[in-house]
């Protein structure tokens, strides 16, 4: 496998295209602009957003986590629209004008995303939160590069080592394998979910046992970025993506990690979880692998019809001697929590056991963050 920065994965260049329906950056914006602060984020949690446009005719600020806000125009032909005390968090947000969105010109943190880039604030809170990093050792993340010869495309993943990783030494780690959600890539759990951060803290907290963290491109099927999340709704398209993304994991990117990094390579020291689409790639992949996976996480699972005698043949309570932990979550304001709830009504129904966590909260990085944390404690005891 290649580890040059310099190689662009050939499926980024096929969705040029795709890419054009996203909100792209403006032109540089003017002296007048680049002076005008936005994000500003205030002392009690409260944030002022600014855009300028004089010509629109209205401004809307669409904020994760919240309903579209209407902005203000001022003389100037700035918008302005000012919150309410949000929760210390990292939030995407866009300005929408006339059904066109865009970026915030000012402000340099991005949420990226294949299909609709996003700008970010950082509401910062106390050291105790999971993603704020505070005084502790700090870990690395690699970024490497390669064919795959399952999907036939170029494509990169991650790997995040502990602190005091030594490639040098005997110790082994180890190893979560951590999934992002439709429209992400796979730099979506470092970029976006702080994971890096996350177990950096609960390792400094001995709440967790260092491990290694790897975070794979998640599509089999990449031409499902070009039908947009309708893409779901062709069986066909679906059930290619989530085969090949397992053929490519289980054959490409575990047998270069575990030759590469000092990982432990038996049943018990492998864990698979990930978020939307990568739910149930972890799902799909754990389930029908208990042989390779001991530990399986699922966090707002979405893709998996409820077909589940077809997604999980044979699964039944004989899985229980296999399964250290099958940690199913989901939002209740998330529009998939009744197609979680019915598969983990039907693992009951199975005698599977399995843990599941229902909590406040919709299909957004606020409760994706938060499920990490709680989850990656439960791993390897």
């Amino acid at each position: 496998m290649k580890t040059a920065w310099t190689l662009l994965p050939s499926f980024l260049v096929a969705l040029a295209a795709v890419r054009g329906r996203a909100a792209t950056p403006p032109n540089p914006p003017p002296e007048s602009t680049s002076r005008m602060v936005s994000p500003e984020v205030h002392p009690d949690g409260r944030v002022t957003f600014r855009f300028r446009a004089p010509a629109a005719k209205e401004v809307l600020l669409e904020l994760e986590g919240a309903k579209s806000a209407p902005m203000k125009k001022d003389a100037q032909g700035v918008w302005t629209f000012t919150t309410e005390p949000l929760s210390p968090d990292f939030y995407g947000y866009l300005f929408s004008t006339a059904g066109s969105k865009s970026i915030d010109p000012v402000n340099p943190l991005l949420k990226p995303n294949l299909l609709e880039t996003q700008s970010m604030v950082h509401v910062p809170g106390p050291t105790s939160l999971p993603w704020e990093i505070g005084p502790f050792p700090r870990g690395e993340v690699h970024r490497h590069f390669y064919r795959s010869s399952v999907v036939g495309d170029q494509r990169d993943f991650y790997v995040y080592t502990p602190p005091g990783y030594d490639a040098r030494s005997y110790e082994q780690y180890p190893v979560l394998y951590l999934l992002h959600g439709y429209s992400d890539d796979a730099s979506a759990w470092v970029s976006v979910g702080q994971a890096n951060v996350i177990i950096d803290n609960l390792i400094a907290q001995r709440k967790v046992r260092p491990m290694v963290v790897v975070m794979p491109l998640g599509y089999g099927a990449p031409e499902m970025l070009a039908e947009g999340f309708g893409s779901f709704r062709d069986p066909n398209l679906r059930k290619r993506n989530f085969e090949k993304f397992q053929g490519a994991l289980l054959g490409e990117v575990i047998p270069w990690v575990e030759h590469s990094y000092r990982v432990a390579t038996d049943r018990g020291s492998r864990a698979i979880a990930g978020l939307s689409m990568g739910g149930a790639e972890a799902l799909l992949t754990g389930l029908n692998h208990l042989d390779r996976f001991a530990w399986i996480g699922a966090f707002s699972a979405g893709g998996v019809n409820a077909e589940f005698e077809t997604a999980f043949p044979g699964l039944d309570a004989k899985a229980n001697a296999n399964l250290r932990l099958l940690w199913i979550a989901c939002g209740v304001d998330d529009s998939l929590i009744d197609i979680n709830r019915k598969l983990m009504q039907w693992l009951t129904s199975e005698g599977v056991q399995h843990t599941p966590v229902e909590t406040p909260g919709a299909h957004t990085w606020m409760l994706w963050r938060r499920q990490l944390a709680s989850f990656a404690p439960r791993l390897f005891r």
